[in-house]
């Protein structure tokens, strides 16, 4: 390599980052549309999970490489000057976190004309202006709440209020809930009746939620008991999925046997017996699969979910060999997964097992290896000919310029540029 000036060696350094910001806004074209045809969905939790195992990025850096890359999909100015090289990335996930399309054109000045530094600070000042307006609705909201319960004339009772967004979901989720009990026993009842309208279902949902409520008291009782959920399944099926045999919620609603075995890997247990009529002969103490200590050694050990690329902190117990085919309840039968891997290796075809050196190894459905850590692929020649190369054969000029910003020095007044830019400033 030889020796170059100074001012040679600052502008070969300029030129190559305005290829590299240009190469990157081809990337997170590419992450985007993996994103939105969920390339990443198998085995894995997010595109940014994915990218944080495939390419090996830090998982917040992974995260924001997604969220940028989605937001250009709908700020297309933005997305030009990041391909042209004439903002940086830095700039660009700044401005991502508060343009719309209403204001993309004006934070694309700002882009063009300030440092990253700059950037930031203006973002950082926009950004308060949003919160301080998001608060102020929210305030309004939280005072504008009301109920109000009176008689008609005929006696019937009116309602009519007002909810903030969070306790109206929460309505909601509880009428709906209750709505579905109550029309669900009356379709078993009744299977050709004609349901009541939805405003009367709505009626009958609320009447049920009071009863409900007035009936074990307004303490809502520890969570370990509000969120039990209760499956009955023959020891036949969990040993063999393929095995005849019931598997039903307490309901008496069917769930597959890869989710009962999942439920009981790591769950209190209780076994029934019953006689040839049917009946319960015999009802065993309640068990933990898993012990409180082997329960502690576990998350000592594993730390974190061992799926590849997953890395969640909190997870369940997962026997590699389940204890209805025999498993021991031991660690070096024990894995920690995920909700959502533990869901993968029980119902959607992924495998793990054990090695003699004591690695898991994982399996696609398909039979392929899941490695721990995918070798990153060969580049061949110079990266930077390349790059560069591309770019001229896709008419980009591209030279040590290209994203110098149009500051001369002057102070930057924030509080002056968001009383300009920003549409809620006063």
């Amino acid at each position: 390599m030889q020796m170059l000036s100074l001012d040679q060696l600052g502008d070969e350094i300029a030129e190559l980052s305005a290829h590299i910001e240009a190469a990157t806004a081809r990337l997170l074209d590419l992450i985007r549309e993996f994103d939105a045809r969920e390339g990443w969905n198998t085995g894995f939790s997010s595109c940014a999970a994915w990218l944080s195992w495939r390419v090996g990025l830090a998982p917040g850096a992974a995260r924001e490489h997604v969220r940028v890359a989605r937001a250009l999909g709908t700020l297309p100015l933005l997305a030009q000057a990041l391909a042209r090289g004439e903002l940086s990335y830095a700039k660009v996930r700044a401005l991502t976190r508060v343009a719309t399309p209403e204001t993309e054109e004006r934070l694309l000045a700002v882009g063009r004309a300030g440092t990253a530094d700059h950037v930031e600070r203006i973002v950082r000042g926009w950004r308060r202006v949003d919160r301080q307006a998001e608060a102020r609705e929210a305030t309004l909201q939280h005072a504008s709440r009301a109920l109000h319960v009176y008689p008609d004339a005929d006696g019937t009772v009116i309602v009519r209020g007002r909810l903030t967004p969070e306790v109206g979901a929460l309505l909601m989720q509880a009428l709906a809930a209750a709505r579905e009990t109550l029309y669900q026993q009356e379709r078993e009842k009744e299977p050709d009746a004609d349901p009541p309208t939805m405003a009367q279902q709505q009626a009958d949902a609320l009447a049920l939620l009071a009863e409900t409520a007035l009936h074990h008291g307004i303490d809502p009782g520890a969570p370990g008991e509000r969120y039990q959920v209760v499956v009955h399944v023959d020891a036949e099926v969990l040993a063999d999925p393929d095995q005849p045999g019931q598997s039903v919620l307490e309901d008496g609603a069917r769930v597959p046997a890869g989710t009962s075995q999942r439920l009981a890997c790591d769950a209190s247990r209780v076994v029934m017996r019953h006689g040839r009529d049917g009946r319960v002969v015999e009802v065993d103490a309640r068990t933990r699969t898993i012990s409180p200590a082997l329960r502690r050694a576990l998350h000592h050990r594993d730390r974190c979910c061992r799926f590849p690329g997953c890395g969640v902190r909190f997870g369940q117990g997962h026997h590699i060999r389940h204890w209805a085919q025999g498993g021991p309840t031991t660690l070096s039968n024990l894995a920690l997964l995920c909700r959502r891997h533990h869901r993968a290796v029980h119902e959607e075809g992924y495998r793990v097992d054990r090695q003699p050196d004591g690695e898991l190894r994982f399996r696609r459905p398909d039979g392929r290896l899941l490695p721990e850590v995918p070798r990153l692929p060969e580049v061949r020649g110079d990266a930077v000919q390349i790059l560069r190369a591309r770019h001229n054969a896709e008419g980009l000029v591209l030279h040590p310029r290209t994203a110098t910003p149009g500051w001369l020095g002057e102070r930057l007044d924030v509080g002056w540029a968001i009383d300009v830019l920003h549409p809620l400033a006063r």
